[in-house]
């Protein structure tokens, strides 16, 4: 048996269901040519060195399997035909494994350890992501209290300056009233 190692990148807006039932199908696959799968890893999405088919995201995904090498091109092939599947790479890690329950439970136990990663990485995530979200409600309060002061400033501003205004407006309506009265009386 030899082992090979697949990359997918699908598409980032398949959600997590949708990559649990590829990979169910795929499985199926595998287990129909009396592969082995030994390892799946999700690596979440990444951005592209480029656009492929338009897409500047993509979902990554490690599939290793042991295969006698008769079947990998039936998988390429199915592979090729998965429309969410926008790029795919299979590599032959090993050339001979010869103890196949040993190299199972190491991948099992890598399995475990990459899922742990994973769940620690995303738990990271969450609380950065809550973390600078609370930063831009302090940013926006902080935001809103100084407009504020900014608006109270520029209020006593004008009225200053409206004070020393108020009383030579009286003065001018106090004279026109005096001239009109004048008019009318002269």
């Amino acid at each position: 048996m030899r082992e090979y190692e697949a990359t997918l990148i699908i598409q980032p807006e398949i959600s997590d269901e949708g990559v649990g039932a590829l990979q169910a199908r795929f499985d199926g696959i595998l287990e129909g040519f009396g592969s082995i799968r030994l390892l799946y890893d999700d690596l979440g999405k990444r951005r592209l060195a480029y656009e492929i088919q338009g897409f500047q995201k993509g979902r990554y995904v490690m599939l290793r399997f042991l295969d006698d090498g008769s079947h990998v091109k039936a998988l390429e092939r199915a592979f090729g035909l998965e429309e969410s599947i926008i790029r795919f790479l299979t590599v032959q890690v090993s050339d001979a494994v010869e103890d196949v329950a040993a190299r199972q439970s190491e991948a099992a136990e890598e399995e475990q350890l990459r899922a742990q990663r994973a769940a620690e990485r995303a738990a990271r995530e969450a609380e950065e992501s809550a973390r600078q979200q609370a930063e831009a409600e302090e940013a926006g309060r902080h935001a809103a209290a100084d407009e504020e002061a900014q608006d109270d400033e520029e209020s006593a501003e004008t009225d200053e300056d409206d004070e020393p205004v108020a009383p030579i407006a009286a003065k001018k309506g106090r004279r026109a009233a005096k001239a009109a009265a004048e008019e009318v009386t002269g």
